[in-house]
């Protein structure tokens, strides 16, 4: 079992709001890996007196304590329990029912020596490769159909956040974990798996340089660092060129890779 994983911070002036963990063995048998995305909030009040790193250090802890320890519960069971325990952690101090209270996006998988499960909530992504060499991606895409000029918007932002008919993040209402994409596969069907935050899958997702499966190999041939210094040096040529595909120059970059 072989599991690397590596982070860049978007910018060295903003603390790295990604957070990523991963638990080996987990119960005794198998394991869990946990990928979090701190949801940047524009400047302004969110109601909140302690800031995004803090809120996914406490729920990427509880998720990965939760995972590790309590096999008797799903993951969706999990999310939101660890929701709950994030949120009670500073619900004396900070207003939760603030549309931009601290938020993040997940990619969560767990496996034993039967099946693996797996989570995702916003645009992160698990990538489960199979001995055939073939990679199924497991996305939520609710934030894809939202248009660009709303999302360029904060107050229309605002109106879809964790709404239906918008997208949904792991915040404060921990009922927010039955809108997780979810699933479990046969232990025997997969080799290796991934999860990455929005900032590794622009390999594929902004810059087109591959498919999953092809990222899946540089995964496999470089590890996580070797990819998030390709997604680097694809986002500063893109800048130096003039190009426009980026909302932002660097974004937080985070992917963990386990062979199973």
């Amino acid at each position: 079992m072989r599991t690397e994983a590596a982070t860049l911070p978007g910018s060295p002036e903003r603390p790295n709001e990604d957070w990523a963990a991963a638990a080996l063995p987990a119960a005794g048998a198998g394991g869990v890996v946990v990928v979090l995305d701190g949801v940047t909030p524009p400047a302004g009040d969110d109601g909140c007196v302690h800031g995004v790193p803090w809120f996914t250090a406490r729920l990427g802890g509880a998720l990965t304590e939760l995972s590790a320890s309590r096999r008797d519960l799903t993951l969706p069971e999990i999310l939101s329990l660890a929701i709950r325990r994030t949120a009670d952690a500073h619900r004396g101090t900070c207003d939760l029912s603030h549309v931009r209270t601290p938020q993040a996006t997940v990619a969560l998988a767990r496996w034993d020596a039967v099946v693996v499960e797996h989570l995702v909530l916003s645009d992160a992504a698990v990538l489960l490769g199979s001995p055939d060499g073939s990679v199924r991606a497991v996305l939520d895409d609710r934030l894809d159909h939202v248009p660009d000029g709303i999302l360029r918007s904060r107050e229309a932002t605002d109106r879809l956040r964790n709404r239906e008919g918008g997208f949904f993040t792991a915040a404060a209402d921990p009922s927010v974990a039955a809108r997780a994409v979810t699933g479990t596969s046969p232990r025997t069907r997969v080799r290796a798996l991934a999860a990455l935050s929005d900032g590794a899958t622009r390999w594929v997702e902004l810059f087109g340089k591959g498919d999953w499966r092809d990222l899946f190999d540089v995964l496999d041939a470089e590890g996580p660092r070797g990819l998030l210094q390709r997604v680097r040096g694809l986002e500063t040529a893109d800048a130096e060129a003039g190009g426009t595909r980026r909302w932002k120059l660097h974004d937080d970059a985070t992917a963990v890779y386990a062979e199973l």
